[in-house]
Formats: C-alpha cells, structure tokens, sequence
C-alpha cells in the first residue's frame, strides 16, 4: 500500500498557548538539528509505505517555522518532491530569509495561524504575533512569490463579540488569501485556559452557531467555497485551491504521519508515535523505530470515519459499500427536514445540515 500524503511534526515553539493541546516542545533549540535528523531517519524506515511521489507534503507542528534554520533546511531538502507542500507558520517567524528558504525546497502553501487582528483577543490567546505581524507576514511571502496562502481564525474567543469577529473577518478578506480556516475555540477541561477563562467560555457556547453562520455568510458573499465545515477556499477557474492534504485525510485516503505524536493510517492499521521528543531521537539515533500506539482499524471502523468526514464536505459522498451504516428511516427524516439530499452523485448535507454538522451525521447512524 502507498500513502499518497505525509505528515511532518515540527513540535518545536517558542511558548506554549494556554488554549493548545498538540503535542508541542517549547524552545530546545539545542535539539532541533537531532530531531531533524530523527524524522529523516524514521521516513527512510517508512519510505516503503509510502507513494513513490506523494500528492502532499505537510509541515505541522508546533510552529514548524520556529524550527533554527539550518535544521529546517536539512529536513526540507530530504523530503520527497510533492504536488502540494504546505508549511505551516506563526507570523512572527516569516521573515524575507525564511519565505526563500521555503520556495527554495519546494513550499508552494503557507498555512499562517492569524488566529484573530485583535490585539486584546491574541493576548487572550497567548499569541506573540500582533496584527501587523500578520499583514507583513502575508506581504513578505507575497514578494517570495507564493501564491497560495491560508489564514487560520478562530472564534469563540473570551471577549470576542459578533462585532469583532466581523472585524477580523474584514481584516482578513482584505489580505485576499487563497484559503481561510475558521475554527471555533476549544478549550479542553483542565487545561490552564479552561481554568482561567471558564465562565467566559460557556457564554461564548451560546454565540457558537451565529459566529459560524456569520463567518459563512460572510466568506460566501466574498467568493469563496465554503467546501468543509470549518474550510473556505477562493474560486478560481484556473486552479482547485482546497487544502489537497486535508481533503485526502477527509476522504479516507492513506496517509503516513513521521514525528513525535504523528498519526499514521495505511490499510487496517493506525499507529501514533509517543510524544516523548528525547524517547524519540534516542531509537531513531540508535537505528530502531519510535515507540507507537497501533490501532487496528477494521474495515467498519474506517467507512465509518469516511462517512463522518466526507459529509463535512460540499460534495456529494459516494454511498456504494457504506449503505448498511446508514438508518434508512432517519435519513428519509432528515431529506424531510431539508438537512440532507441524496442525488446520483451519493449523499450530501444541505447548508441547514451543515450548520448542524456532526450531530446530524451521528443520526443518521445504524
């Protein structure tokens, strides 16, 4: 079997959010340059899983931009050639030397986690980057010439208002990006966020399906294809500019994920690196494979997660060897109620459905 996508986990920041709950390591610069060559390592023991030339290449972290640099360019130019390569970047770390590097070894996407243009909203969140940081971040890859840039937002924040997020959606627009995610905040329980900003987070809950109602409304009437729950891509004739990896995970395609906390889907089987970075370089260094957490995915299981992904998107979903999944009553109920419509093409939710979005897809489980 060969994985069409690879996923690479730079966990690497310079602090951590008090919202984020990925498998992160702040500062270690000292050990950029071993864990760089521990994910070579660990793809030449998996190169074999995976497609002689993959579709995709993402770069996630962490703030993989935040990686010291002759570290990041090592890795990049051990990588395999891709169609679509995307590194992800905090806007503090996009300088004019960076932006080359990345065009040098073959980044053709730049996912820029904004998150928000208001400053008291990103000192909420912990950011360092500030409001100019973004609008230079956009200029100085622009110049690189890259021209497919994504802007990540998010809304639910404490002190976030409608008005503000129809600020930041302003503001956002007007760096005409190729893509916009906007993610609704999740604060897991326990964490210091959660801890500090509770009572706020659950009068934000309240204003969760107007802020996602507005952010659509909002990016439609600007252009764009509201092509998965939380994603929006500009229409252009010329060119597809949906996230070509995350649409691969979405359909159920295989993908091999390298690093500390990577996932890995091939086949029957799933597999999570451990999150210990020291762990980590020590096997690879030593010739062996990371320690991983399988999980055997029956063929169930995996048409399941493609029914439950591919209804997030716009596209009608192909029903052929997913028909016994579904509650045939349940679904007549929904077509009743305008949230899904069955065409030649398979199934597919209404824009009233995908306002509701998972709890409708659990319905219309067997």
């Amino acid at each position: 079997m060969s994985a069409p996508h690879l996923y690479v986990h730079l966990p690497f920041c310079a602090h951590r959010c008090g919202y984020c709950d990925f498998v992160t390591s702040v500062g270690r610069n000292q050990r950029h340059a071993d864990y760089a060559d521990a994910l070579l390592a660990e793809l030449r023991l998996e190169r074999h899983r995976l497609a002689p030339q993959p579709t995709t290449v993402f770069l996630g972290g962490g703030t993989p931009t935040f990686t010291e640099t002759a570290a990041l360019e090592r890795l990049l130019a051990g990588l395999p050639v891709a169609e679509e390569v995307t590194v992800e970047a905090n806007p503090e770390t996009v300088t004019a030397a960076l932006a080359a590097l990345l065009r040098r070894h073959g980044v053709n996407r730049v996912s820029l986690g904004v998150q928000s243009f208001q400053r008291p909203l990103l000192e909420v969140l912990d950011r360092l980057a500030g409001p100019e940081d973004a609008r230079r971040a956009v200029a100085t890859l622009r110049a690189a010439g890259f021209d497919n840039i994504s802007l990540d937002l998010i809304y639910g924040i404490p002190g976030q208002s409608r008005a503000l997020l129809e600020r930041d959606l302003e503001e956002a627009l007007a760096l005409a990006p190729e893509h916009l995610s906007a993610y609704e905040l999740e604060a897991k329980p326990g964490t210091r966020f959660r801890h500090a900003h509770g009572a706020e987070l659950e009068a934000q809950a309240l204003a969760m399906e107007g802020y996602i109602e507005l952010v659509v409304e909002r990016l439609l009437a600007a252009g764009y294809r509201w092509y998965e729950t939380a994603n929006f891509c500009r229409r252009d004739p010329a060119r597809d500019l949906r996230s070509r990896h995350n649409l691969g995970v979405w359909q159920g395609h295989d993908y091999l994920g390298i690093g500390i906390g990577a996932v890995s889907t091939i086949g029957e089987l799933r597999w999570r690196n451990a999150p210990s970075l020291e762990r980590y370089i020590a096997a690879l260094a030593a010739g062996g494979a990371p320690e991983r957490e399988p999980e055997p995915l029956p063929r169930a299981v995996r048409d399941t997660e493609r029914l439950m992904l591919g209804l997030r998107l716009d596209e009608p979903l192909a029903l052929a060897g997913l028909e016994l999944l579904l509650n045939g009553r349940e679904l007549e109920r929904l077509e009743r109620a305008g949230l899904a419509a069955r065409s030649e093409a398979g199934l597919a939710l209404t824009p009233r459905g995908r306002f509701l979005g998972d709890a409708v897809t659990v319905s219309l489980l067997a």
